[in-house]
């Protein structure tokens, strides 16, 4: 246990540290500008980035993620702000964190395994345009200074790591956002800053419980955007769990993830703060300065209250051209380039599945409805794949007595037709043997085209023998086939 808490959280506290105040300031803008997606004022969203990242360093299962307001959540709450107001979206929140704690225990992140990789590639390339995309209304419609600002941004980024000595001991993007400030206060130049953004919160949250009234006619209001969020906010968060895994090749704890983001919901909700979730371009900015504990996700959101309530003047002096910049490295940093070299080397149906996932999440915003197509296609094309893996060979019995057929390969709804056809039913043989030794049935769709087989060979006067069948297949043949019971065999004759 203790070993256990000085790794998660004390092994290495310059980097969470650092690292934390990169992110506290990268979440500012961040959580802003969700907050005028979604319809509410600024410090809701602010107070929900403080409250997800602090809770969630505690309760989540994937140190150095940070949790906050998400754009891709924001996109959700609009139509129920809009409808019936803020404290709808708070109840809306807290339900959605007991639908989250739900798929904790019910262990549904376990469901992960069957997203393939090509639709993970997808998620993140998706996500590191839509990250480029959300920066274009700042670089659209402004003077060339913003240009150069930005641009000088990103030397710093790349360049100020080159530097012996300190190059490695500062992360990047702070010394990106701390000089950009400092010209920006000494020339006075006409851009937009983070205060241009909205009011900054000068109060510390408080505990509330949200004015609705507890009845069915409210949970008929929040339900179907509880569950709505719950699906994108787990999707988000399993996502990127698994991408900073790659990052830093460690593993974590999905399920204990799902759970702690329910807990960060409800904590939330409570403070008056709208849904979150797990944020890649924040956790990979976390992870690209040298944060890698729970301390940095705890440190980022401490910082981050502190900074816009009590240092509100100067984090309002913060050009928006030196967070661009940071952005535009996240999303450069977040996009896999690699899978655009593997487009040659990887299956054409791979291919399809990743450019599919990436061109409906940025079509829709939404990244539940891209991971799910992607995750549609991915499972049709595997079908299909393996439903070409079937082969049936036959030949003759000893002394001409009869026809022997072996099967080798899956039989399941996407193969039966392939099975069926296989079988020369107009051959007049006395006796038919079907080896299944090297066949496996997997569903009930395979078991009635056996069925229509042994019936069809019966029907022409021919013995029918079945060998070989594994345990597994045995068993699903057994309960559902019905070639063996002369009443179910008539009834299906007569229904054809």
């Amino acid at each position: 246990m203790y070993r256990s808490i000085k790794q998660d959280w004390f092994s290495n506290i310059k980097g969470d540290v650092l690292s934390g105040i990169v992110v506290a300031l990268a979440l500012i803008p961040e959580a802003i500008a969700f907050s005028i997606i979604a319809g509410v004022d600024p410090k809701i969203g602010l107070y929900a980035s403080f409250s997800m990242a602090v809770i969630i360093a505690f309760a989540g299962g994937r140190p150095g993620m940070i949790s906050a307001a998400t754009g891709a959540m924001a996109l959700l709450m609009v139509t129920l702000v809009k409808e019936h107001g803020l404290q709808y979206l708070l109840a809306a929140t807290l339900l959605t964190g007991v639908f989250q704690i739900l798929a904790g225990y019910l262990r549904l992140a376990d469901l992960m395994r069957f997203v393939s990789r090509s639709v993970v590639t997808g998620f993140v390339n998706a996500l590191a345009i839509l990250i480029f995309m959300a920066q274009l209304p700042e670089l659209t419609n402004v003077t060339w200074h913003v240009y150069a600002m930005t641009a000088a941004g990103l030397g710093i980024i790349y360049l100020f790591p080159l530097i012996p000595l300190i190059g490695k001991s500062l992360p990047s993007p702070l010394v990106c956002i701390l000089v950009l400030t400092g010209v920006y206060l000494a020339t006075g130049l006409d851009i937009r800053s983070v205060g241009d953004m909205g009011e900054l919160p000068d109060t510390l949250p408080v505990f509330l419980w949200p004015d609705v009234p507890l009845n069915v006619e409210t949970l008929a209001i929040i339900f179907p955007y509880a569950v709505m969020l719950t699906v994108v906010g787990l999707l988000e968060s399993m996502m990127t769990a698994t991408i900073v895994d790659d990052l830093t090749d460690t593993g974590s704890d999905k399920n204990r993830e799902c759970k702690g983001q329910g807990l960060a919901n409800i904590g939330t909700g409570l403070l008056g703060g709208m849904a979150g979730c797990a944020m890649i371009g924040q956790s990979v900015i976390n992870i690209k300065s040298g944060g890698r504990g729970r301390l940095s996700t705890f440190l980022a959101g401490i910082f981050l209250l502190l900074m816009v309530v009590f240092l509100s003047d100067w984090v309002s002096q913060i050009p928006m051209a030196a967070l661009v910049a940071v952005m535009i490295m996240v999303s450069i940093g977040t996009f896999s380039w690699s899978s655009l070299r593997d487009l040659k080397k990887h299956p054409l149906s791979s291919n399809i599945v990743m450019v599919t996932t990436v061109a409906v999440v940025v079509a829709t915003h939404n990244l539940a409805i891209g991971v799910f197509v992607g995750v549609l296609l991915a499972a049709l094309f595997f079908a299909n794949k393996v439903g070409n893996f079937l082969y049936v060979a036959s030949d003759d019995l000893d002394e001409g007595q009869g026809r022997r057929y072996r099967v080798i390969g899956q039989v399941f709804f996407a193969s039966s037709k392939r099975f069926s056809e296989a079988f020369d039913f107009k051959d007049s043989v006395p006796r038919v043997v079907i080896d299944l030794s090297r066949a496996h049935f997997w569903d009930i769709t395979a078991v009635q085209a056996l069925d229509m087989a042994v019936i069809k060979f019966r029907r022409e006067g021919t013995e029918v023998e079945l060998i070989g069948l594994n345990e597994a297949s045995a068993t699903i043949v057994d309960r559902f086939a019905i070639h063996d019971d002369p009443a179910a065999v008539d009834k299906l004759m007569g229904g054809h």
